[in-house]
């Protein structure tokens, strides 16, 4: 179990996210445990940050001074003189101008020394969550998207750099910054001018939490029109072919534009709530700001004030804008992020449906016989896939499972890999239930070949070596030869550095299986699945596919799901499938003589074979148009050819040395 699996996570509030909790959930982030350098890091730029503050409200302190000396220069005649009694004001100018650099240094060096502990605190949360995300059972991803996904993960980083990053240099500063101010008026003017800053800071402090809060509602509504938006668009361009397969480019884009249509209105909103926050915002500032320059000009008049204190309030009020805008920015942007994190926080709250046990021990696999025990599962709770099925693979044997489809034969596959717990019974390998080992450790000994085997968007050599990362480049070559697809990658321009495009499409189905094929062998398991390995491929490629994986399966206790009977002939046993029950069971020879399901599942597969065998003698003699066989021995109608060719791969080495393969 992963070290983020232990943190608690934020509860809710009457369906709203509880944001004391969140704090406390982000704060070992920001001051990250055995980490004395970003702490450190951290004390230093609360420190230089509150000197910059210090800096920044007792500025202007000594432009009043250098106008007050101004204004009470006497006139005089001589040059010495007159530089005599512009000293004062000479030096309080470049006081001055000393203070506002200063300032500014404080303010960049507070920058840089956050940069580290920001960043650190983003990447830990966000690969925690990742880890979480992945630990999470296989019900779990069938059930999400992956563009929402993907928006979920970006936008929590997002708020969770600006919650850590405001809340904890930008917030207390802050207020300290007003609580300076407050300070020096009543220092210098008394405590009508403290009151009208109060008053005008409550006024405005109350005003933009009236205001932000209507905008939650509006930002929900925008974040869900983004998601929606990203997720079709996302699932469109997966499905890139399909869409070309059924001419349905027009409607895809007027699928994603009524989700741009609800985006842009949610935009809208938001653009028109912002700016009457800003507009509100300037007024009641401008308010309270023109009421003090009256009181001081009101006091320059009557000789209780000097023109310096007019300047110095008037400085003050411009230079107290900017923390209380951004006091209403912080208050906004973290309301706002809390609404962008709730989701990632949700994600982050999903509990796995499958746990190790405490105190699960690893699996270990001597022989490497597994045993399936009365077992029954259901998905949903209400219809069952498997009744009581019960059934052994000896150690070394392979044993496969056949029937109709639904029959439940894919499900065995993950119950054995225990991406779901079974109902009732239980499942052993070497003796040991599966319930009770760790999860890491079972998988570790079982390598499968699905039937639709998708590859990572990179290169052949990183998708092969992904059966075992820590595999050598003679180790990875090794298992393409075992596959029959080394000679294949040579002939590639970039050989097993070629891309394979996105979840492999630029490969063909037999060079994917392949692919699949050498990295289960580069994992070594004792136990292997062929899942239906070669039911998506033509004869011939299948022919192929099924001497590579004979190879694999030798010595190796394998369990095959099988569509095509013809792949298991020679199976130690075959079990049959129907209705999630085992209703025969046997070898091919005693299945046939039983004529039962199997047996009629056979003559039905005969018969189509027949029937396609007739087909191709008709085209030899003429009957049919002519056809050629494609590049994995498919045949093709004359007239197909030319579609056929560009389906081919056609790999080309382009000028930025990169694998282009063309297809259609």
């Amino acid at each position: 179990m992963h070290h983020h699996a232990s943190r608690s996570v934020p509860p809710e509030k009457h369906g709203k996210t509880d944001h004391k909790a969140i704090f406390r959930y982000l704060l070992p982030f920001a001051w990250p445990k055995g980490r004395a350098d970003l702490k450190a890091r951290l004390v230093l730029a609360a420190v230089v940050l509150v000197a910059a503050k210090v800096v920044t409200v007792f500025m202007p302190v000594t432009y009043k001074y250098a106008v007050d000396a101004l204004t009470a220069m006497p006139k005089t005649d001589g040059a010495q003189a007159a530089w005599t009694l512009a000293a004062v004001p000479l030096f309080m100018t470049l006081a001055y101008a000393g203070a506002r650099i200063a300032m500014t240094g404080f303010q960049q060096l507070r920058d840089v020394l956050f940069a580290p502990i920001e960043q650190n605190a983003t990447r830990m949360l966000t690969t925690s969550a990742f880890r979480h995300v992945h630990d999470l059972s296989l019900r779990f991803h069938l059930d999400r998207k992956t563009g929402g996904l993907t928006r979920v993960f970006d936008r929590g980083k997002i708020a969770v750099d600006l919650i850590i990053r405001m809340g904890v240099l930008n917030l207390v500063p802050t207020i300290l910054e007003v609580l300076f101010v407050c300070l020096l008026f009543g220092f210098y003017f008394g405590w009508t001018f403290v009151a009208i800053v109060l008053g005008m800071i409550v006024i405005y402090t109350w005003y933009s939490i009236a205001v932000s809060e209507k905008r939650i509602a509006i930002r929900r509504e925008y974040i869900e029109a983004d998601t929606d938006a990203t997720t079709k668009a996302v699932d469109s361009l997966l499905n890139y072919e399909t869409v070309k397969y059924f001419g349905n480019e027009r409607w895809e884009a007027d699928r994603f534009d009524r989700s741009m249509r609800r985006y842009e209105r949610a935009s809208i909103k938001t653009a028109t709530s912002l700016a009457a926050l800003n507009f509100g915002q300037t007024v009641i500032f401008t308010l309270g700001m023109v009421t003090a320059m009256a009181l001081s000009a009101h006091g320059v008049a009557t000789g209780a004030m000097t023109v310096g204190d007019f300047v110095l309030i008037n400085a003050v009020f411009i230079q107290l804008y900017q923390p209380l805008n951004l006091m209403g920015v912080i208050y906004r942007e973290i309301k706002q992020a809390f609404v962008d994190i709730e989701a990632l926080f949700e994600l982050i709250g999903q509990k796995p449906e499958v746990k190790d046990k405490p105190g699960a021990k690893p699996l270990i696999v001597g022989a490497g016989a597994i045993r399936f025990d009365n077992v029954t599962f259901s998905y949903d709770g209400v219809r069952p896939i498997l009744r009581g099925v019960d059934f052994e693979v000896p150690p070394g044997h392979m044993v496969a499972l056949v029937g109709p489809s639904g029959a439940g034969k894919s499900t065995i596959s993950r119950l054995l890999y225990r991406f779901y717990d079974v109902k009732t019974g239980r499942i052993t390998i070497d003796g040991q239930d599966v319930r009770d080992v760790t999860q890491e450790s079972l998988r570790a000994a079982i390598g499968i070949v699905p039937q639709d085997t998708v590859l990572f968007n990179d290169t052949i050599e990183y998708n092969i070596r992904y059966g075992r990362v820590d595999a050598t480049d003679t180790e990875i070559r090794e298992a393409a030869r075992m596959a029959q697809i080394d000679g294949f990658i040579k002939q590639l321009p970039l050989g097993y550095k070629s891309m394979v495009g996105e979840r492999g499409l630029k490969l063909s189905g037999g060079e994917k299986q392949r692919v699949a094929i050498a990295r289960t062998i580069l994992k070594g398991p004792p136990i292997l699945i062929l899942d239906e390995a070669t039911s998506a491929l033509d004869s011939f490629t299948e022919k192929e596919i099924q001497s590579a994986l004979d190879s694999v399966a030798k010595g190796r206790t394998t369990l095959v799901i099988a569509h095509r009977l013809s792949t298991v002939i020679g199976a130690d046993t075959i079990l049959v499938l129907d209705k999630g029950r085992i209703v025969e069971r046997g070898t091919h020879a005693s299945l046939l003589e039983a004529r039962g399901l199997y047996a009629a599942l056979w003559t039905r597969q005969q018969e189509a074979e027949e029937a396609r065998r007739k087909l191709a003698e008709m085209v030899e003699e003429g009957a049919l148009p002519t056809v050629e066989p494609n590049a994995s021995g498919a045949a093709v109608p004359a007239h197909m050819r030319e579609v056929q060719s560009r389906r081919s791969c056609d790999l080309e080495e382009t000028a930025d040395d990169k694998v282009v393969v063309s297809r259609t």
